[in-house]
C-alpha cells in the first residue's frame, strides 16, 4: 500500500478565516495534500474561487459544491459537517470484508505526523482512556498535558497509543496501536525543541506545560479492505 499524500508547501496555504464550510474545504484539501490549484483544476474552477471558499462565509450552489467534494475526494454533506456530533461506524460493514495486518513502514505512514489519537493510563479507579492531540518527533509520540491531570499519570509507566481512521462511505478503516514506555520530558532545551517542531496547541487549551513522549517499542496496525 501507499504511503498516504503529504502536504507539500502548497498544500499548506492559510486555512483560517472563513466559515465552517470554509475551514472544512481547506482541512480537506491539506489532509489530501493539495494546493488551491490542484483543486481547482479537479473542480473545473480557479484558484481565486476555491480561496474565496476557504477564506470567506460563501454559499455556492449545488453543483458546485458537488464538484468541490468530489475534486476532494468526500461528501458534500461531509463539508457541511453532518454527523461531526456522532460516533464513526454507524454504516453498514461492507460485502466480503478482510481484515489485513499493516507492517510497521505502514503504521508508521498513517501515524503521520500528527493528529488526535487515544491513550490509555492506570489510574487507581482502573484503566482510563483519553482523547488528546499529538505529533511524531523523532518517531515518537509526544503530546503534553497538565501536571495535576490524570493523564499525567502515564509517566514512568508502559502506555498505549491508539490512531484509526473510518471511511463510512467505502465501510473501510484502519487502527494503529503503540506500546511503549511514557516518560516526562524535563531537559529544558529538549522542551524548547518539542514546542518548536509541534504541529498544534493541545485543543482542550490552558496551562498544560508537561511534555510526554513515548518511545515505541512495538507498533502494530491492522486495517479493514472490502473487495
Amino acid at each position: 500500500m501507499s504511503e498516504p499524500p503529504r502536504p507539500g508547501p502548497a498544500a499548506r496555504q492559510s486555512t483560517g478565516g472563513g466559515g465552517d464550510l470554509g475551514r472544512r474545504i481547506a482541512l480537506r484539501r491539506a489532509q489530501l495534500g493539495l494546493s488551491r490549484e490542484e483543486v481547482a483544476v479537479r473542480a473545473g474552477s480557479s484558484p481565486g474561487y476555491v480561496r474565496y471558499l476557504e477564506e470567506s462565509t460563501a454559499d455556492p450552489s449545488a453543483g458546485t459544491l458537488l464538484r468541490i467534494a468530489a475534486a476532494l475526494e468526500t461528501t458534500t454533506a461531509a463539508l457541511h459537517g453532518c454527523g461531526t456530533d456522532l460516533p464513526p461506524g454507524l454504516g453498514r460493514a461492507g460485502h466480503h470484508p478482510q481484515l489485513l495486518e499493516l507492517d510497521p513502514t505502514e503504521c508508521r505512514a498513517r501515524l503521520a505526523t500528527h493528529g488526535v489519537g487515544r491513550i490509555s493510563v492506570s489510574t487507581p479507579r482502573g484503566p482510563v482512556i483519553f482523547p488528546v492531540n499529538y505529533s511524531v518527533i523523532d518517531d515518537a509520540v509526544v503530546f503534553r498535558t497538565a501536571p495535576d491531570a490524570a493523564m499525567a499519570a502515564a509517566a514512568g509507566a508502559e502506555a498505549a497509543f491508539e490512531v484509526d481512521h473510518i471511511d463510512e462511505a467505502l465501510s473501510q478503516g484502519w487502527s494503529v496501536l503503540v506500546v511503549g514506555r511514557a516518560r516526562q520530558v524535563t531537559e529544558p532545551a529538549a522542551i524548547r525543541e518539542l514546542a518548536d517542531k509541534a504541529f498544534t496547541a493541545p485543543w482542550p487549551g490552558g496551562s498544560r506545560d508537561l511534555w510526554l513522549r513515548i518511545e515505541p517499542t512495538s507498533i502494530t496496525g491492522r486495517r479493514i479492505q472490502v473487495d
